[in-house]
């Protein structure tokens, strides 16, 4: 299968909420559109920075639709449908497929950590299951289990379909030996905002990103850079964005973000439990971060 050009930069989107907890689908449209206009290639809807754990199977599929309607024709949509349960992420998928969403994004299975061959057979039924590409997440911080290089590449062996993989291990060692090994087209994307220019200059392609929600202008400005040759000009950009990057993870994500794009103009709404706001000393700490980057 031909790798889908997923672009550079891809946002992890969060989901708003409305007033009573109930997702906002109107303003799930306006804000993937925000994301396009400062810079993303793509939108990645339902992932964990979408409160994924907390949605149901019918309020994925309608975000799913709703971005799909909204943006669909001006750039890739990627769905978030892997669960810890094999045989619900099937489902899922397929109905991600149904809806026209352009790619799959799969979470190792958490809490039940299982084995490599566990992790495979996971993965390998659900990509079976559709035609759609493939982006494997591998998040050990967040699931409690890592998919080694050779897992990957064992399934990039055995399903065509499985296309990229969005690499948060933070272990720049191991995402090395996965460029390494990977078959060519295979494309490799940082999931975490601050290792992107380091795994962007070991051979990755970009980012699936949180922080593009408030910085997506000047990170799109720090991968075209790159990218043309200018290094000195993405490492200054980098650096100026670092306190950003580590900023929005300080507190549970996806709450910070939330909280940054509310204070930027752009109110998304509540979080649902168990994710609670941040107080009133958080947030005035966030206040002075954004200040401090710039961005207010």
């Amino acid at each position: 299968m031909t790798t889908p050009d997923l672009g550079h930069l891809i946002t992890a989107m969060v989901t708003p909420f409305a007033k009573d907890g109930s997702v906002d689908l109107e303003r799930a449209g306006q804000l993937a559109k925000k994301l396009l206009d400062e810079g993303s290639d793509g939108i990645l809807v339902t992932g964990t920075t979408g409160e994924s754990p907390t949605l149901s199977h019918e309020e994925k599929v309608a975000l799913w639709e709703h971005v799909v309607d909204a943006v669909g024709d001006q750039a890739a949509v990627l769905a978030g449908s892997g669960t810890y349960d094999t045989a619900e992420s099937v489902a899922l998928s397929r109905e991600a497929e149904r809806v026209g969403v352009h790619g799959i994004l799969l979470v190792t299975p958490y809490y039940s950590r299982p084995s490599q061959e566990g992790l495979f057979r996971h993965m390998a039924s659900i990509a079976d299951s559709v035609k759609l590409p493939v982006m494997l997440y591998n998040v050990p911080g967040r699931t409690s289990v890592n998919i080694l290089p050779e897992t990957v590449m064992r399934l990039t062996a055995a399903c065509a379909n499985i296309t990229s993989v969005k690499e948060a291990s933070g272990d720049i060692d191991q995402i090395a030996e996965i460029i390494r090994t990977v078959p060519k087209g295979f494309k490799v994307y940082s999931g975490d905002d601050k290792l992107t220019l380091p795994v962007l200059a070991i051979g990755g392609v970009g980012v699936v990103s949180v922080a593009s929600h408030v910085a997506g202008t000047r990170i799109r400005e720090m991968l075209d850079t790159f990218e043309a040759g200018h290094n000195r000009k993405a490492h200054a950009i980098h650096l100026q964005l670092l306190p950003l990057f580590r900023g929005l993870f300080r507190y549970p994500s996806p709450v910070p973000v939330k909280t940054a794009l509310r204070l930027m103009g752009f109110d998304a709404g509540g979080v649902r439990l168990p994710m609670v706001p941040l107080t009133a000393e958080e947030e005035a700490w966030l206040t002075k971060l954004l200040r401090d980057v710039k961005l207010l």
